[in-house]
């Protein structure tokens, strides 16, 4: 199984990558984890003859705004997207004209799924549960293949994200602030952050994503965080998009 990053900015495009969105192949699915700008590159990766889920976190536009590039895919067994209650009346005000084609207008099948908080088999098993942050948003714990991957984005530390995240394989959480920042009114992680929640889960490695692209300008900056705290976290990966790892 494969992880692969398609976007990890948060909040906007810049030079650094496209907002948020990376990819799980596993062996009879593709699983993509939300859709901001980086979604649009999901036809490098994979082969559209799987059938393929979005999971969404929450609407925020980071994460939603390559929706607006369903429309060039051809996924042939179709798309799924799974998200919190209430993603169904989200999309339909969103993904619509005037500002881009709906999703019935779309060349592939499209079904929504509405997740309740706990656990589910989509045929695969995912738990999802609410994280801290200012809009409803959930991460989520997939189960496929034998191995265990947790996405918690955006979010500060909570005690749902160590839960989502206990023994898994890969913990795939947001990285917005800089080491030592915290921002109490909008919550994110710095790397701190991110980190306890790993080793409180006892994760078998830790990957950041979602850097705030108003703090962290340049990939020498994220680059600098695998050496100050892979001491402290063996294996730490700062993700970049295109990089592809191993699960």
């Amino acid at each position: 199984m494969q992880v692969t990053f398609l976007g990890t900015n948060g909040w906007y495009d810049s030079t650094t990558g496209n907002t948020v969105s990376a990819l799980i192949t596993a062996r009879d699915y593709d699983i993509i984890l939300d859709a901001g700008n980086g979604i649009a590159k999901a036809d490098r990766y994979i082969s559209q003859d799987k059938p393929v889920f979005l999971f969404i976190s929450h609407f925020h536009l980071d994460h939603t705004e390559g929706l607006h590039t369903l429309v060039k895919f051809r996924f042939r067994k179709g798309l799924a997207i799974c998200g919190q209650i209430g993603t169904r009346a989200d999309l339909a005000g969103l993904v619509r004209e005037p500002y881009t084609v709906p999703l019935d207008k779309v060349p592939f099948a499209v079904a929504v799924t509405e997740l309740a908080d706990g656990p589910h088999e989509l045929p695969f098993k995912v738990t999802c549960l609410p994280l801290v942050h200012p809009v409803p948003c959930r991460g989520f714990r997939f189960e496929i293949d034998g191995k265990v991957i947790t996405y918690c984005t955006d979010t500060g530390v909570c005690d749902n994200a160590i839960t989502l995240a206990r023994g898994a394989d890969l913990l795939i959480t947001e990285c917005g602030l800089k080491p030592g920042q915290k921002s109490p009114d909008w919550p994110h992680l710095n790397p701190e952050d991110a980190i306890h929640i790993a080793k409180a889960a006892k994760v078998k490695r830790l990957a950041l994503m979602h850097f705030g692209a108003e703090v962290y300008h340049t990939l020498e900056e994220r680059r600098a965080l695998k050496g100050q705290f892979e001491e402290i976290c063996p294996g730490l990966i700062v993700s970049e998009d295109g990089m592809t790892v191993d699960v």
